[in-house]
């Protein structure tokens, strides 16, 4: 299986979006989509509501299912959807709230490298 990285620009439309979300669901595939928030508000909104659909589909097993478009799409169960942001930069919007609760919050930051090597002294 592959890993698809994606990365995402205020260009994205949510029609665009939808067929990747399709082809993912169907092969089995990741997709990593960089810089989520940097897509539009309104396409963020749509996102989220194709991407909920894609999600619990696959939560209730199920073989197939009809995407937002009418499309009937089979489902491999295997795919899988991710997403990194940066916030705080100039044109990086906040996800609204129903994308947030479809993921699962990592935090990353620069670590203290003092702390790290006093630490690592004192051993």
């Amino acid at each position: 299986k592959f890993v698809v990285v994606f990365n995402c620009s205020d260009q994205m439309d949510y029609r665009g979006l939808g067929k990747i979300y399709k082809g993912l669901a169907q092969s089995g595939s990741w997709g990593c989509f960089d810089e989520f928030n940097r897509i539009d508000l309104p396409v963020l909104s749509v996102a989220a509501q194709q991407i909920a659909i894609v999600l619990a589909c696959r939560k209730e097993r199920k073989r197939q299912f009809i995407f937002t478009d009418g499309d009937v799409v089979d489902l491999n169960p295997e795919f899988g959807l991710f997403i990194t942001m940066n916030p705080g930069y100039a044109g990086r919007q906040e996800l609204p709230e129903n994308l947030k609760m479809l993921f699962r919050t990592v935090a990353m930051m620069v670590p203290d490298r003092q702390i790290i090597i006093r630490v690592k002294i004192s051993e």
